[in-house]
């Protein structure tokens, strides 16, 4: 297992749990330091993301997690540091300007325009890109079926599982290369959380997407994923194959909470 305390690189021989990633990193953090006032919410962090990888960040309630997501998209602004999509360094880039190079940030909360239906909603997720063929809009529905049966309905009137997969499938139509997805098993039903993870990882190897994901159901997180990142009081704590992490019986009892 590679262990640091801040920067930690997934060893050359490990293997891996899934995925079709081809070595290359697409997202590139490096020395990530951002704060809330004189907090420090993270502290020298460092990882990189895959294409055709799902990167899970777990960690206890305040290790820095969903700070990490909203800082790399631009929400919040670094102290210092890097973080680098496709070689380009997009650490002070407008958040519009993100979305356009191919980055997508479903935050905590399924946040759905209540009112709009269900394919309303859909369309809001492309409206950046102009005209959007039904045969996209389709595809979504292909991914989650259940939404599609719900295609109608305002959005107010969906489960939570059902909110997770619109707002997912939301961000899809905005066609990133890597989605950022902030605790998506939150308040879900261990059901509903199986059967959404396993969309995704479907999704990631049939499209190649890159996906980084905040999670703090870490058995849930690991079984999916290909890569695990452990973070605590905002630093690095290991970084290895999501395999090897659910094997650690002494790191799982320290820092993931199973």
């Amino acid at each position: 297992m590679a262990e640091a305390h801040g920067s930690t690189a997934v060893s050359a021989g490990s293997t891996r749990a899934h995925g079709n990633g081809n070595g290359r990193a697409l997202l590139e953090v490096e020395g990530l330091t951002s704060a809330y006032g004189p907090v420090r919410a993270l502290d020298g962090v460092s990882l990189s993301a895959e294409a055709g990888r799902i990167t899970a960040v777990l960690g206890a309630n305040g290790a820095g997690k969903t700070t990490l997501l909203r800082t790399i998209s631009g929400l919040v602004r670094p102290v210092s540091g890097t973080v680098r999509l496709d070689g380009d360094d997009i650490t002070r880039a407008a958040v519009e300007e993100m979305v356009g190079k191919g980055m997508s940030h479903v935050p905590e909360g399924r946040g759905v325009i209540a009112e709009l239906t269900v394919d309303e909603n859909l369309r809001v997720g492309s409206l950046f890109r102009g005209k959007v063929g039904r045969e996209e809009f389709d595809k979504v529905y292909e991914t989650f079926p259940r939404i599609y049966e719900r295609k109608d309905n305002p959005a107010h009137t969906l489960s939570g599982g059902e909110r997770q997969m619109l707002v997912i499938g939301r961000a899809l139509l905005a066609k990133p290369r890597i989605l950022l997805l902030d605790e998506p098993s939150l308040g879900l039903a261990p059901r509903i959380v199986a059967q959404i993870f396993g969309l995704l990882r479907q999704l990631v190897d049939r499209e190649g997407l890159s996906v980084l994901l905040v999670e703090q159901n870490a058995r849930s997180a690991l079984s999916v994923a290909d890569v695990g990142v452990v973070l605590n009081l905002g630093k690095v704590v290991v970084t290895d194959d999501a395999r090897t992490l659910m094997a650690d019986e002494g790191l799982r009892h320290a820092y993931l909470g199973f």
